[in-house]
């Protein structure tokens, strides 16, 4: 039985990340998306173990501290993390796994997962990224603003993964996601 392959999709927040991915599984169902569990409220829709588990800070302490998390990291005030299990299993089984993550997991990942396929998304300006997030409507002012902060440091760090995408056009970005995965 073939081995399975973790791949990491990553960027800055309101770049796209999650748009994509959606047009990706829908294309591409054999692909196991992991769940992440995080420490923030969750938002309007999400659902409970589909989009994040929602867990307190101190259970998320607690998978830390037990090494249940192949990354974690905090941003914007909450914790993100992936649980590890999961992923091995599905992976051992020869399945591709993909995880949408922030810049400091991936960094994580690529030092536990070291032949992992890390994307890297980019957004066609930095304008044009806070124009998308605050579009979306979801953040107070004070969130938007560190997002931002967080996105410049992070758009610094996009020549440290193995593709780099600009989703300045969606259906453009898909093939490349696309391409990156299955047309090595």
């Amino acid at each position: 039985m073939q081995t399975g392959r973790l791949i990491v999709l990553t960027g800055p927040s309101g770049v796209g990340k999650g748009t994509l991915l959606r047009l990706l599984l829908k294309k591409h169902p054999e692909l196991y998306l992991s769940v992440s569990a995080t420490t923030r409220q969750p938002r309007l829709g999400e659902v409970e173990g589909k989009n994040y588990y929602f867990v307190s800070r101190d259970q998320f302490e607690q998978l830390v501290a037990a090494q249940e998390l192949l990354e974690w990291a905090e941003y914007a005030g909450n914790y993100y993390g992936t649980p590890s299990l999961p992923v091995k299993e599905k992976i051992a089984c020869g399945q591709s796994v993909i995880l949408e993550i922030e810049v400091l997991g991936a960094r994580q990942i690529h030092k536990t997962f070291p032949n992992a396929l890390r994307i890297f998304i980019e957004p066609p300006s930095l304008a044009e990224l806070e124009w998308r997030i605050r579009s979306r409507g979801k953040d107070q002012e004070e969130a938007i603003a560190q997002r931002l902060q967080t996105a410049k440091v992070e758009l610094e760090a996009a020549d440290e993964f193995d593709v780099k995408i600009v989703n300045d056009d969606l259906e453009k970005a898909l093939l490349g996601i696309d391409n990156a995965i299955f047309c090595p």
